[in-house]
């Protein structure tokens, strides 16, 4: 089963889902694992549904290993098409994976699809930041765009803590971006 799980994250590395950004975007975060230099940045564009907002694309760049690039496009395909608030839940189980030890999170690991290969990497924990760095991208672009509670877009304050990096703010025809990971602003 291992074996099955490694070549999962190495079908992930080569052949990226949802690699290259994309224009038209609600959202954007720029992440940095300062332990070893991996990095993601990842636009979240949302749309409308009966039920709420939906995750309706997820773009990304990234540097890095192949844990780190595999696991943002197991990301992809997993939250592209369900609401922030489901994209959260499986972001918490994708966490409680990790924290595991290579256990893993019983029937709970049903809903994480391909992402349960990375149950053995829960083992290292060099190698666990690199497993969620994409996960905090979606997380940290979720929080920007408005579409989860307690953050300064749904508290109307939009352009609150967006900018480039450098400090600069922007946005891209009335859509947000991010600026600095906490960890660069914290170095800068």
């Amino acid at each position: 089963m291992e074996q099955l799980y490694q070549q999962v994250i190495l079908d992930h590395a080569r052949e990226p889902h949802g690699r290259g950004l994309e224009e038209g975007f609600d959202a954007e975060s720029f992440q940095v694992n300062p332990t070893c230099g991996d990095e993601v940045r990842l636009r979240v564009r949302l749309g409308d549904s009966a039920d709420g907002p939906v995750i309706e694309n997820v773009s990304w760049e990234g540097l890095g290993c192949s844990i780190s690039q595999a696991s943002v496009s197991v990301l992809t395909d997993l939250v592209t098409g369900v609401q922030p608030a489901e994209a959260e839940r499986l972001g918490a189980d994708f966490r409680d994976l990790m924290g595991s030890r290579g256990k893993g999170i019983g029937t709970r690991a049903d809903e994480l699809g391909d992402a349960t290969a990375f149950t053995g990497v829960a083992r290292y924990p060099a190698r666990i930041k690199c497993a969620l760095l994409g996960w905090m991208a979606l997380h940290d672009a979720l929080l920007r765009s408005g579409a989860l509670a307690g953050n300064a877009a749904a508290d109307g304050d939009a352009d609150a803590g967006r900018s480039e990096p450098g400090g600069v703010a922007g946005s891209d025809a009335g859509r947000h971006t991010t600026g600095l990971s906490r960890n660069q602003e914290e170095n800068s």
